[in-house]
C-alpha cells in the first residue's frame, strides 16, 4: 500500500470527519497515540481499526510511547501502571540477573497490553545515558548513568517487546542524556568532545544497532555539527548515526512540534528528510500543522521504503506467555526494586 514519509497524531479518542478525510487523502505511514487518544480498551481498538480501514491496510503501523513511569499513555484504571526504566537499573545494580529479567518482563508485559489494542510499535527503549546533570525531561527514563548497563537493559526490554509481537524504537539517537534543558521547550546544546560521546553516549545505540527502528534527538552536538540539531543534520545522520553507530534501520525524527526546532512545519519536515531521516514524526494532532507536514513530505520510496519494509518484516507473532505467572514474577521484582514507593 502506498504511504507518505510521515507518522501523524490525531486529536481525540475517535477520528473527526476532517481527520478521516486527511488520513484517506494523505496516507501517512503510521499513526501515533498519546494519552489524549486513550479511553476504554474498546475505544482504542476502534480508533486503531478505523485508521487502518481508512488506508486499506490491516498492518499499518500504530505507535505509542509506553515506557513506564512518567511516560505511559495507557494506564490505570484499564491497564497496570509500570515503573520507570531506572527501577530496573537500580535492581540490576544489586542483582544483575534480576534487573535484566525485570527489564525483559516489562517489555513483554507492555507488549501484551499493546498488542491486545492493535498497537504494534512502542517507542522504547530509551537508550540515553544519564549524567548527574541530565534534565528531568529524561531523568529516570534513563536506565542508568553507565553506558554498558543501559545497553544490557535496553536490549532486554527490546527483546521482551519483540517476544510479545511489538516492534521497538530506540531513542533518542545519538544520545539525549547530556541535555540540560527540555527539548520540548528549547534547543539543548551539548559541548562534549567526540571522544567523550564515543565512549559513552553512542555506546548503547551501537550495541543495539540491529534494532529495526530509531528516533533522533533534537540536540546540537557542537563537536559534530555546531549549526544544526541531530534531527536536521546530515553530518550527524551520515557520519554518526549511519557511520560510527552503524545503524541502517528506519530512522524517524522526534516530534516536529517540539520547540527545539525552528521554522514553519513544512520547512521542518523538509529539513528532516534532507538530513537523511527516513520518516517525519508529528504528534500533536493539530490539523493545520498536520496538513503543512503532509504537503511537504513525498511518497515513501527508495532506500527509506526498503528500510520501512524491513522494519515491519521484523515483527513476529507473540510468543506464548502465562500472563498471570509473568505478572506475579514481575510484581516480585518491582517490589525488590522499591516500586511502587511506599506511601509517605
Amino acid at each position: 500500500m502506498t504511504a507518505k514519509a510521515f507518522i501523524s497524531g490525531c486529536a481525540g479518542r475517535s477520528l473527526s470527519d476532517d481527520e478521516i478525510a486527511f488520513f484517506r487523502d494523505e496516507r501517512p505511514w503510521g499513526l501515533i497515540l498519546f494519552k489524549r487518544n486513550i479511553g476504554t480498551p474498546e475505544e482504542v481498538c476502534d480508533l486503531v481499526a478505523t485508521f487502518r480501514d481508512l488506508l486499506g491496510d490491516p498492518d499499518r503501523p500504530v505507535l505509542i510511547d509506553q515506557e513506564g513511569g512518567r511516560v505511559q499513555r495507557i494506564a490505570s484504571p484499564h491497564w497496570r501502571n509500570r515503573p520507570s526504566a531506572r527501577s530496573s537499573g537500580d535492581l540490576y545494580a544489586e542483582d544483575q540477573a534480576a534487573g535484566r529479567r525485570m527489564a525483559w518482563l516489562q517489555g513483554r508485559l507492555i507488549a501484551s497490553d499493546l498488542i491486545d489494542l492493535g498497537i504494534t510499535v512502542d517507542c522504547v527503549p530509551v537508550l540515553d545515558v544519564g549524567t548527574p546533570q541530565t534534565h528531568a525531561a529524561i531523568g529516570n527514563r534513563a536506565y542508568a548513568e553507565d553506558a554498558e548497563l543501559v545497553s544490557i537493559l535496553g536490549r532486554a526490554t527490546a527483546d521482551g517487546l519483540a517476544a510479545g509481537g511489538v516492534l521497538p524504537v530506540m531513542k533518542h539517537m545519538p544520545g539525549h542524556g547530556r541535555a540540560t534543558v527540555d527539548s520540548h521547550l528549547s534547543l539543548p546544546v551539548v559541548e562534549a568532545s567526540l571522544r567523550t560521546l564515543e565512549a559513552s553516549d553512542f555506546v548503547p545505540f551501537r550495541a543495539l544497532n540491529d534494532l529495526p527502528m530509531a528516533m533522533t534527538a533534537h540536540i546540537v552536538f557542537t563537536a559534530v555539527d555546531p549549526e544544526r540539531p541531530a534531527t536536521t543534520s546530515k553530518i550527524v545522520v551520515d557520519e554518526i548515526i549511519r557511520g560510527r553507530i552503524g545503524f541502517d534501520g528506519l530512522l524517524m525524527s522526534d516530534d516536529l512540534s517540539m520547540k527545539a526546532l525552528g521554522g514553519d512545519y513544512a520547512s521542518r519536515a523538509a529539513a528532516v528528510l534532507s538530513a537523511g531521516c527516513d520518516m517525519v514524526l508529528h504528534c500533536n494532532g493539530i490539523m493545520e500543522e498536520m496538513a503543512d507536514v503532509a504537503r511537504s513530505v513525498p511518497e515513501l520510496t527508495g532506500r527509506a521504503a526498503e528500510r520501512a519494509a524491513t522494519a515491519l518484516a521484523a515483527r513476529k507473532p507473540p510468543h506464548t506467555l502465562d500472563r498471570e505467572a509473568a505478572e506475579a514474577e514481575y510484581a516480585t521484582l518491582t517490589d525488590r526494586a522499591g516500586w511502587p514507593p511506599a506511601a509517605a
